[in-house]
């Protein structure tokens, strides 16, 4: 096998690997399956934001975006509001949407810690250069970086200094 297929492998297993780890983590912190853990993030990080802009960061249709909503809504997590116009409703976290964001975000920074420890701080350095190079020539559309940040911390990523964001301005 040659270096860059064996990177390749690599990479591919790393991002399984987290990935069903992130799933599994945010999945229970939220109680929720599926894409609620990424919705719940969403919203609390855009507050007031429609059914229709939520719905791309998801890869939800519009009635299956509408569907996920309703069990939030349901379970106390999620509030309807007035939207911009007569057609439209503002999506607002509740206070236990907002504890519950708070939980799945601790548990995925739980999740991508654990095998970053056994980096050195150099490793660590290297590594983000590494991956903010890799996002950026990753995404080439709003839709994507929002799909890509829709489980994200943006407090400790702004907006100006990320990868994903900066690859479509």
């Amino acid at each position: 096998m040659s270096a860059d297929a064996r990177s390749a492998n690599l990479l591919g297993a790393l991002a399984l690997a987290l990935g069903d780890e992130l799933r599994l983590a945010t999945e229970n912190a939220a109680a929720h399956g599926a894409s609620a853990p990424a919705a719940l993030v969403v919203i609390g990080t855009y507050p007031g934001l429609t059914i229709d802009a939520l719905r791309p960061a998801l890869s939800l249709s519009h009635s299956g975006t509408v569907r996920l909503v309703d069990r939030l809504e349901a379970d106390g997590l999620v509030v309807r509001a007035a939207g911009a116009d007569a057609r439209s409703v503002s999506l607002q976290l509740t206070t236990a949407g907002r504890q519950a964001m708070r939980a799945l975000l601790a548990e995925r920074r739980k999740v991508i810690e654990g095998p970053l420890a056994s980096l050195t701080g150099r490793e660590r350095r290297q590594l983000e250069l590494l991956t903010e190079k890799l996002l950026a020539a990753m995404t080439r559309t709003r839709e994507q970086a929002d799909r890509y940040c829709r489980l994200c911390d943006e407090g400790t990523c702004p907006t100006a200094r990320c990868p994903v964001e900066c690859a479509i301005h």
